[in-house]
């Protein structure tokens, strides 16, 4: 595999990536009390794709997100957007840079101003492009079509409590793509959400990622969400990015042992297989920073050489990478 700026080789195949991410660190603290919390991840995602990344909690997840819009200043690694490397920016560079990267959160309520009018708020963004306040006006009204609000000229009058939770998603989608950003990450998008409302929020989605050529990159716990959705998936663990491919070889070969250990805790849609299979052990404390897999005090085919050496990643499908010794052989 050979990694070349703005662009993905792989096996003859010519991928342009508007975001290369390249062994990414990220540590907090130092000393014996430093968390580890990212650990060279690597990762491209394809302008116009969704690229969903799958992991528990404490997985790291949060942590990518934070340095990918540099929130947070990654330990080491780089952050490439469109060729040009988010990490030797300046923070007043940085400032205009994130323009390029929207960011939908967990809770709409918590990121929503009560005191103001959604609409107000979405128009705010639109301002800063010194366009007349009708015209800001005028686009807020169309992102909320857009985002198939109901009775959009007259939700944006409202305040956020007055809203279902719903609504205040398409809010939070809406407010982002009134900066026309490259990149678009959902954090968990569908949390608390009921199962008609989270399928209407996926299915906005997909229809702007089509309309606005906008690369999506959703966070989530659910295999569900990224099976309905995405075209290429992560697999985190322990701060590191263990397995990557399209979303339909990761689901139908599952490479590494973690990975198909969560395929294989899935619930069914009978209980005639009887309890959930469960993953024995415990993730690894992060503020241990051990040589070898991480996975490998959990893994059934582990073997000296995960305890001591860290595994390279492997291709193993011409898009489908794997973090495991024995990706590809049999064990």
């Amino acid at each position: 595999m050979h990694y070349a700026s703005g662009t993905t080789f792989l096996f003859g195949v010519i991928f342009l990536a508007l975001i290369e991410i390249r062994n990414l660190c990220k540590t907090f603290g130092t000393g014996s009390t430093a968390v580890h919390a990212l650990e060279d991840v690597s990762l491209d995602i394809e302008a116009g794709e969704i690229f969903g990344i799958i992991g528990l909690s404490g997985a790291g997840k949060s942590t990518l997100v934070r340095c990918m819009n540099l929130l947070e200043r990654p330990t080491s690694g780089t952050v490439t957007v469109d060729g040009a490397d988010m990490t030797a920016l300046s923070d007043k560079e940085l400032r205009a840079a994130r323009r390029e990267i929207g960011m939908i959160f967990q809770n709409p309520l918590d990121s929503l101003n009560p005191v103001y009018t959604v609409g107000d708020q979405v128009a705010e963004a639109i301002l800063l492009d010194k366009v007349d306040k009708v015209e800001a006006w005028n686009r807020v009204v169309k992102l909320f079509k857009d985002v198939k609000m109901p009775d959009a000229e007259e939700r944006v009058k409202s305040f956020p409590h007055e809203l279902s939770g719903g609504m205040r998603q398409r809010v939070m989608i809406a407010m982002m793509l009134s900066r026309n950003p490259e990149l678009l990450i959902a954090d968990e998008p569908t949390t608390a959400l009921d199962v008609t409302i989270e399928a209407q929020i996926l299915e906005i989605m997909k229809e702007l990622k089509e309309k606005y050529d906008t690369a999506i990159m959703l966070i989530t716990h659910n295999f569900g969400l990224v099976a309905e959705i995405a075209d290429r998936v992560g697999i985190m663990y322990a701060g590191e990015m263990i397995e990557t491919g399209d979303v339909f070889e990761i689901f139908e070969h599952p490479t590494h042992p973690y990975t198909r250990l969560l395929m294989q805790a899935l619930p069914s849609k009978t209980k005639a297989e009887g309890r959930l299979q469960t993953i024995k052990g415990s993730v690894p404390r992060i503020t241990e920073k051990k040589p070898g897999c991480r996975f490998a005090n959990r893994c059934p085919y582990a073997k000296d050489i995960c305890q001591t050496t860290d595994p390279e990643p492997v291709q193993v499908g011409q898009t489908h990478i794997c973090c495991c010794h024995f990706a590809g052989k049999d064990v």
